[in-house]
């Protein structure tokens, strides 16, 4: 039984794959600024979580896949491992173990970590969105979380309602609205004139995604430049798609600059008059940045037929979903066409009305995930620091 309240408290982080190592990244952040040298942090994570010094057990090529065609190939090397991480915790015995992002990775790793030993705590932050599909998902993770941190506001009472102890922290993608910034400079940088027309092309960080999708976009860039003379994209990608992402974007239709750099990410939102993404959190992103959007996503054809009849939600953007309401134009499986998506971005470009409705909108929607409060990655830290040396004073008295 662990009984020293004087050592270090370890944090054991999981992520599985980009966004996710973002979003770790931040909580260390957070971690390392309430706590200092009290906090020692292990796991696994990817290119920000290394650089800000944890040592990986293993990088995230493997785990950061989604779709039935892109998975069943990996299933293999991704138990493996999840008996990796999941037999790093039960032989280090953290004081507490964050799984982040990435269910179908991280849940196999805190479902076995509980069965074999139900006294090391586990808390799950950025929950699945088991609200809007399947929810008696939440009802089996209550089973093997003992604490979800809510990135939503309407989270934290759902999970509540099925058992599991949950606490709503705000959006960590909140914290990067100040890197929001650059633009200019980067137009510059690439030699793009500032009355070019810009747009920022966002395929996902997903093997998957930007396989899908990216051709789809490369399409509707096609059709979009017969009405937009002179137009120009930016498409920031990742190091784990950036291959695929070069490869697919060869003789693109306009001029085309592909970035790798984070800090170029964030300055291309800044630079692109308009942005067209993949659902998921680098929209949210651009809603900071206040750039103008449409959104899409595709699945492989039997992924969706199986997933479709459990989605019990009217949108997949989070910006839609926080309104309740198409604030910002998506288009999903079947609607994802190059026509669709032509027809919506062009009225963007053109219309200062259209251009300032949704600024507007996405202004309303970020401040529900608690823009303009306390960090939420040192609101995620507190709250875990304080339910990890509650946990860690419970082990003492009992032992």
């Amino acid at each position: 039984m662990r009984t020293d309240v004087t050592r270090p408290l370890t944090v054991m982080l999981v992520c599985g794959e980009p966004s996710g190592d973002a979003l770790g990244a931040e909580l260390m952040q957070g971690l390392r600024a309430l706590g200092g040298d009290t906090i020692r942090i292990v796991g696994v994570g990817g290119q920000a979580m290394t650089a800000l010094g944890l040592k990986s057990l293993f990088p995230l090529d493997a785990t950061a896949v989604m779709g039935l065609r892109e998975v069943v190939p990996r299933i293999p090397e991704i138990l493996r491992r999840v008996r990796i991480v999941s037999d790093y915790a039960l032989a280090t015995r953290p004081d507490v173990l964050v799984c982040i992002d990435s269910p179908d990775f991280t849940h196999r790793i805190a479902r076995r970590v509980k069965r074999s030993n139900p006294s090391i705590p586990t808390v799950n932050y950025v929950a699945p969105q088991v609200w809007a599909s399947r929810q008696y998902r939440a009802n089996a993770m209550a089973r093997y979380f003992d604490l979800v941190l809510a990135l939503l506001p309407f989270e934290a009472s759902f999970f509540e309602g099925r058992g599991l102890h949950a606490a709503f922290v705000g959006h960590p993608v909140i914290e990067r609205a100040a890197r929001m910034r650059g633009g200019d400079d980067l137009r510059m940088r690439l030699g793009i004139g500032f009355d070019a027309p810009v747009l920022a092309v966002l395929p996902g960080s997903r093997m998957s995604e930007v396989t899908l999708l990216l051709p789809i976009f490369r399409a509707a860039v096609a059709k979009l430049s017969a009405e937009l003379p002179g137009l120009v994209c930016i498409l920031p990608t990742v190091p784990n798609v950036a291959g695929k992402v070069r490869a697919l974007a060869e003789n693109w239709p306009v001029p085309l600059h592909i970035l790798e750099d984070a800090d170029d990410k964030f300055a291309s939102f800044d630079a692109a008059d308009v942005a067209l993404a993949a659902t998921g959190t680098v929209t949210t992103e651009v809603a900071l940045s206040g750039t103008p959007m449409v959104t899409a996503y595709k699945l492989g054809w039997l992924t969706y037929t199986l997933a479709r009849p459990f989605i019990s939600v009217k949108f997949a953007t989070l910006v839609n979903i926080l309104l309740d309401r198409e604030a910002v134009p998506e288009f999903i499986q079947s609607r994802c066409t190059p026509e669709a998506l032509s027809d919506a971005l062009l009225p963007l470009f053109r219309s200062p009305d259209a251009r300032v409705a949704q600024i507007r909108a996405l202004d309303e929607a970020t401040q529900l995930l608690g823009a303009g409060e306390e960090a939420p990655s040192l609101r995620a830290a507190r709250t875990l620091l304080a339910f990890a040396w509650e946990k860690r004073g419970a082990f003492a008295r009992d032992a």
